[in-house]
This record gives C-alpha cells, sequence and structure tokens, in this order.
C-alpha cells in the first residue's frame, strides 16, 4: 500500500519570519505541498515561499480575485473559506489537505501514515490544545492544555482549576474548541470553511476525530501581543459577537465578545487577572493540568526547522 500523503492550505497575513517559522515546521513534519494564500500580497514572503519545491505561494491580489470572478470578502473568514475551495477544486497533489492557520501547528505522532492510509472517513477532526504563555519567551518548549470534558465533570474541574474564571467560559479554553479538519481530496464539488467541510447540499460532511493528531495552537503568545489585538478579535475576529454560541439560561456563563468587552470597558486590570490565572503558565496551573491529564508539552524547534528549509533568511 503506497503512504497516503498530506498538504496544507492556509491563508496568512503575518511576517515573512512567522509564515517561514509555520512553513518549515509542518515540511520537517512530512508535508507534501503547502498551499499558502498571502491575504496581504508581500512580495517579499511570496519570493521566499515560491522558490521552496514544496511550495505553492498565491498572492490574493486584485487579478486573483477577478480570476475568481468574485469581488474580495471584506471579511478574512470569508476569504479563508474562499482561498480553502479555491485550493481544494485545484487538484493539490496530497491524499489528504488540512486547513490551518499560521498560529497552528499539527503534532503527529508515529501512527498517522497508519490512521491515513486505513480510514473509511472523508474528513478527519483534529483536537485543539490551546498554548499557554510562558515568562521565558525563549524556550523552545510549549506547553498546551486539553479542553475541559463536556457537563458537570467539566464545570468541577473549570471551578478547581480556574476558581475566579473557570465558570464563565467554555471548556477553559479562549480560542476556539472545535479544532481543524484534514479532507480527503478528489471529492467533488466540496467547500471547505475554518472548522467543517460541505458537500455540494451545503450538508457538512461527517468528521471522525483522530488522536493520531493534535493541534497545538499559539493563540495567545503574550499578554503585549494578547492586549494589542483585543479590539480587532471583538470587532472583527475570533472574539466578535456573531460568532458565539448560544449560552444555556442560568449557567452563569458569558460569551467570550460580551465577558472580554466588560474586562476591557474602563481599565485592563480584570483582563490581566484573567490572563494570570486562565493563560500564564504558572507552577500551579502546570501542577494543575498535569494532574488531570489535561497538559501538553510540544518541542517545535522552529529555528532548526527554518535553518533547514530556508537557510540563508535572516530575520
Amino acid at each position: 500500500m503506497n503512504q497516503s500523503t498530506w498538504g496544507i492550505v492556509s491563508t496568512i497575513k503575518a511576517s515573512t519570519k512567522d509564515i517561514l517559522s509555520f512553513a518549515a515546521y509542518h515540511l520537517s513534519l512530512g508535508a507534501t505541498h503547502l498551499y499558502i494564500y498571502l491575504d496581504d500580497c508581500n512580495e517579499q514572503t511570496w519570493e521566499w515561499l515560491e522558490a521552496h519545491p514544496q511550495i505553492t505561494a498565491i498572492k490574493t491580489d486584485d487579478a486573483y480575485w477577478n480570476q475568481l470572478r468574485k469581488k474580495r470578502p471584506q471579511k478574512h473568514q470569508v476569504r479563508q473559506t474562499r482561498n480553502a475551495t479555491h485550493c481544494y477544486a485545484s487538484n493539490p497533489q496530497v491524499d489528504w489537505l488540512a486547513h490551518i492557520d499560521v498560529d497552528e501547528f499539527l503534532v503527529f505522532n508515529e501512527t498517522i501514515e497508519r490512521k491515513l492510509n486505513t480510514t473509511s472517513a472523508n474528513v478527519l477532526r483534529v483536537a485543539p490544545f490551546e498554548s499557554l504563555c510562558s515568562e521565558d519567551q525563549s524556550q523552545n518548549q510549549i506547553y498546551c492544555k486539553a479542553k475541559l470534558p463536556n457537563g458537570p465533570e467539566g464545570d468541577a474541574l473549570a471551578q478547581e482549576i480556574y476558581p475566579m474564571f473557570g465558570a464563565f467560559f467554555k471548556s477553559a479554553f479562549v480560542s476556539h474548541t472545535a479544532g481543524k479538519i484534514l479532507v480527503r481530496t478528489g471529492l467533488p464539488d466540496i467547500e471547505i470553511r475554518i472548522h467543517r467541510a460541505f458537500d455540494h447540499d451545503k450538508n457538512a460532511i461527517k468528521d471522525v476525530d483522530i488522536p493520531e493528531a493534535e493541534l497545538c495552537h499559539l493563540h495567545i503568545q503574550s499578554w503585549e501581543k494578547w492586549l494589542k489585538i483585543m479590539t480587532f478579535r471583538l470587532s472583527k475576529g475570533s472574539y466578535r459577537a456573531e460568532l458565539e454560541q448560544s449560552i444555556k439560561a442560568g449557567s452563569g456563563r458569558m460569551s467570550r465578545h460580551n465577558l472580554f468587552s466588560a474586562m476591557t470597558a474602563e481599565n485592563n486590570d480584570d483582563l490581566r487577572a484573567f490572563f494570570e490565572e486562565v493563560c500564564l503558565a504558572t507552577p500551579e496551573l502546570l501542577n494543575k493540568l498535569k494532574t488531570h491529564g489535561l497538559l501538553r508539552a510540544y518541542n517545535l524547534n522552529l529555528n532548526a526547522h527554518m535553518a533547514k528549509h530556508f537557510p540563508d533568511f535572516q530575520g
């Protein structure tokens, strides 16, 4: 049996270094090909990516959108969906296509190849693990936490691990809890969205969770960066109001939009307290997560992967 191949499609607006690090890591992990849609048409980044034989870089300029006979969508989430679907329909040269973001890093165990070769599913779901900020930003090791389980067990853990804020938000996650998908290529009339794939009748394709893969999500990398991007995320990004799921009356929970809006209404003291309890890799939090089997430690080793795939890059 031939080994299944996999690749990535991603729409990215980030620094050249961050994009190359993302690409280098996944090439070292075993990706056959990467399809990177540059949301800001950065010429320097495009040149670096296009020089690599395993990367196709697309500048999503006016000519690109005119070719698709579509107006450039205002919302970046819609652009992500259009680009991922365009890539899928353009016969990507891989057996499986993952749709992830520049701050997300796939982590595979040694049985992933067998899973890709033998599964009958057409869509595989990778569970997210949300990063914790380290006070030592120079370290390669990234601590991440798993989602809390649903129901009373998860509620009890939230109160124990996050006594001040755990009751207010789902799964003790600041970012998405849905994870991301790998889609088998070659299916007709598929639309790939951010967390799901849909068939020609606009029905969500059934997906299968795979323990052979995890998603290291570097959603919050530092207090300063999180604070800087908060306004954007509340109005246009992952904390905007229309993204929130309905919250059961009497649960005591708040949407991320309402929670963070309230915390930033006057000053950032409450938000800082939230960050220190929920997002900072303190010894106390790491110990609690480890005790309950909710802690991951990933060594992404980005500098080594950069040196391998982009040895001449200085930045």
